[in-house]
């Protein structure tokens, strides 16, 4: 029962809107909600085999979304905001590893929460979450925080917005530098207006590239890390990172693929709710106490901090 009920829920996350049909696809959060209700409740008869395909999966997926961004387009922007994104990144992370050592936090936990807030949530953390060796309880704590404050920033934002009289260019900026993944982005800026989507979408993408870099210096420390003898998951070099700008180049310098790589970035999407229902199955009892409450506590700190301080320079007219 437990094997059929897993294998229809896999393919209904694999299903995009049917819209002749009134079928709407499955939203990333759900699927991990998903996961965890079947393995809590049934029981995950294939945890072997999901934990194997998972990381697998989210390298793929990460690949896959590369080939939505426009890296002409993201350049300009990139240039204007270095300043600010550096600092915003930098310091979320620097912060996030404070808080997470006070907290006790797990540390590949801490490490996926801090990665999620300080750039583009659900794809960073599925693309640090194998670079750093992090157990699948690990990356389904870090996803379940981030998707709890991203329905929550849907719904605040544009009232905290409103309310302070900020300008669709200024709620914009606050939306893709303190909302964790892009699709709340673009959620609660085409709420508040036409000018506020265009200049929250570009900048979250600009954001979303920061998965390269810092991805890499996660690996490049991990590996340092490892040469202490102590027992830790093997990280993995994060090659897949190669195939994200190589996706990203080809859309970008190949105008004709720009239409191949939108289906590609969607099936990329599709495969990443998948991925994310697998994850929630390798959530079990166990692993949930070991994972404990604090991480939920860090990750509503740490944004909080991150989107008070973004909202103060906004304000200060320090990030324009």
């Amino acid at each position: 029962m437990s094997k059929l009920l897993i294998s229809l829920l896999g393919l209904l996350c694999l299903l995009p809107d049917l819209p002749a049909l009134g079928w709407r696809a499955v939203p990333t959060w759900a699927a991990l909600i998903l996961g965890v209700a079947v393995t809590l409740v049934l029981g995950n008869p294939w945890a072997d085999r999901t934990k194997a395909l998972t990381p697998r999966l989210l390298a793929f997926s990460v690949m896959g979304l590369g080939a939505a961004m426009n890296l002409r387009t993201v350049a300009v922007v990139g240039l204007e905001g270095f300043g600010y994104t550096l600092v915003g990144i930098t310091g979320t992370l620097a912060l996030g590893a404070l808080l997470g050592r006070a907290l006790a936090v797990r540390k590949a936990t801490g490490i996926l929460v801090s990665v999620g807030t300080a750039i583009c949530g659900g794809s960073a953390i599925a693309a640090a979450a194998p670079v750093i060796g992090a157990e699948p309880e690990d990356t389904s704590a870090a996803l379940g925080i981030v998707f709890l404050l991203n329905a929550t920033a849907l719904l605040l934002f544009p009232f905290i917005g409103r309310h302070l009289g900020l300008s669709q260019h200024a709620f914009g900026l606050w939306a893709a530098l303190a909302i964790h993944d892009t699709s709340s982005v673009v959620g609660a800026s085409s709420s508040y207006g036409p000018e506020a989507l265009v200049v929250a979408t570009t900048t979250k993408l600009v954001r979303a590239l920061w998965i390269v870099p810092v991805t890499l210096g996660l690996g490049a420390l991990v590996a340092t890390g490892q040469d202490d003898g102590a027992e830790r998951p093997k990280a993995k070099r994060p090659w897949f990172i190669l195939g994200f700008l190589g996706a990203a180049a080809l859309v970008s310098f190949v105008p004709t693929l720009r239409p191949t790589g939108a289906l590609v970035a969607a099936a990329a999407q599709r495969l990443l709710v998948l991925t994310l229902f697998l994850l929630g199955l390798g959530l079990s009892r166990a692993a949930v106490a070991r994972v404990g409450a604090r991480p939920f506590f860090l990750g509503i700190s740490l944004w909080i901090l991150v989107a008070s301080a973004t909202l103060g320079a906004l304000l200060l007219g320090w990030i324009r």
